[in-house]
């Protein structure tokens, strides 16, 4: 049976890219692997085993095109107002919260916030199938 493990994004500047994932997910630095041409960088924390790679190809200077397919990184908080109002604090500049309730009944809460490349990413209430 497969098991996720990481999902990779390309950055553009490593340290501005750690301090986002530091600050806005408690995410820590598990792994860095330097070649000739490009760096990654393997970011976890104690809540999983699932990594977030940082790709940082060496003299790029031009931001990367994310293109017009929709897709995003998610995770998941028990208190999701306090994470909201914390990321407004510290000036992540979240979206606002949404109530997904698409029959009536709420079966999502949920905020959107972006990183420095652009990259969206949904951070969840926890409950039901969000866990």
């Amino acid at each position: 049976m497969a098991k996720a493990i990481h999902s990779m994004i390309r950055v553009l500047d490593e340290a501005r890219s750690v301090a986002f994932y530091e600050k806005a997910f408690g995410l820590r630095v598990a792994d860095r692997l330097d070649f000739p041409e490009f760096t990654l960088v393997y970011m976890s924390n104690p809540e999983s085993e699932f990594e977030v790679e940082l790709t940082v190809n060496k003299g790029r200077t031009e931001p990367y095109d994310l293109g017009n397919g929709y897709g995003h990184l998610a995770v998941s908080v028990d208190d999701l107002d306090a994470e909201h109002a914390r990321f407004e604090a510290v000036g992540l500049n979240p979206r606002k919260l949404v109530a997904f309730a698409p029959a009536g009944e709420v079966i999502a809460r949920f905020f959107f916030v972006a990183d420095p490349d652009g990259y969206q990413i949904e951070v969840l209430e926890r409950g039901g199938r969000f866990k």
